[in-house]
């Protein structure tokens, strides 16, 4: 039975979902979600997550949400992307509580507020205070990447996948990767992985769509 993945382009945390179905080889296909219409707000949506969040992916009677979750799901289902030892699926887990709460869950809202939110509504301290806190994690990331290939092991795994999930996108937010030497690289080194796609190739909604 081919996975439905609730999603839609413009979100970093879906694309963690669908890009981990994607690299383990799972068979899935995107359902979009009008998120800047107001669907996951309604009482359909809400019916199949009372979080009201993207991604949700449904599974045959397994419906799971939180990009977190499905990523493990899908790397626990295929053997794939989770890492070789106990030690290694410790620290991936580690990698993936640090992305939402210290890298995707302040860029997604950075973004959001710089991109998409009419321009008179942007609030410009919020936005400076959370860029400074990206600047933070963004020097995290680096540094745990000197001298590997890799957050965890010697191969990609869901940890990468995590903490990429919002670097991909091209609306600015207050990241650049040529000041990132090691995450620049890094990212390449995702991109250059087989199965590898730009979120807005991957799923369904960008903002040229809505243009």
């Amino acid at each position: 039975m081919t996975i439905k993945l609730y999603c839609f382009g413009e979100s970093g945390n879906a694309y963690k979902a669908a890009l981990t179905l994607t690299l383990t080889g799972m068979e899935w296909e995107p359902v979009f979600v009008d998120f800047f219409n107001g669907e996951t707000r309604t009482p359909e949506f809400r019916a199949l997550n009372v979080m009201g969040e993207v991604p949700v992916m449904v599974d045959g009677d397994v419906t799971l949400s939180q990009s977190g979750m499905i990523q493990d799901y899908a790397a626990s289902k295929t053997g794939k992307l989770g890492g070789r030892s106990a030690n290694e699926r410790r620290d991936i887990l580690r990698w993936v509580l640090w992305d939402n709460h210290k890298l995707s869950g302040v860029a997604g809202m950075t973004r959001f507020l710089m991109n998409f939110m009419p321009e008179d509504k942007r609030p410009a301290e919020v936005i400076a205070f959370n860029q400074g806190r990206l600047q933070a994690s963004y020097g995290v990331l680096n540094a745990a990447l000197e001298g590997r290939d890799w957050l965890v092991g010697d191969a990609i795994t869901i940890a990468d996948v995590a903490c990429c999930g919002y670097l991909f996108y091209p609306e600015p937010f207050g990241f650049d990767r040529k000041d990132w030497p090691n995450v620049d690289r890094w990212l390449d080194n995702i991109a250059a992985t087989p199965g590898w796609k730009h979120p807005y190739d991957l799923m369904p909604g960008s903002p040229a769509d809505r243009a």
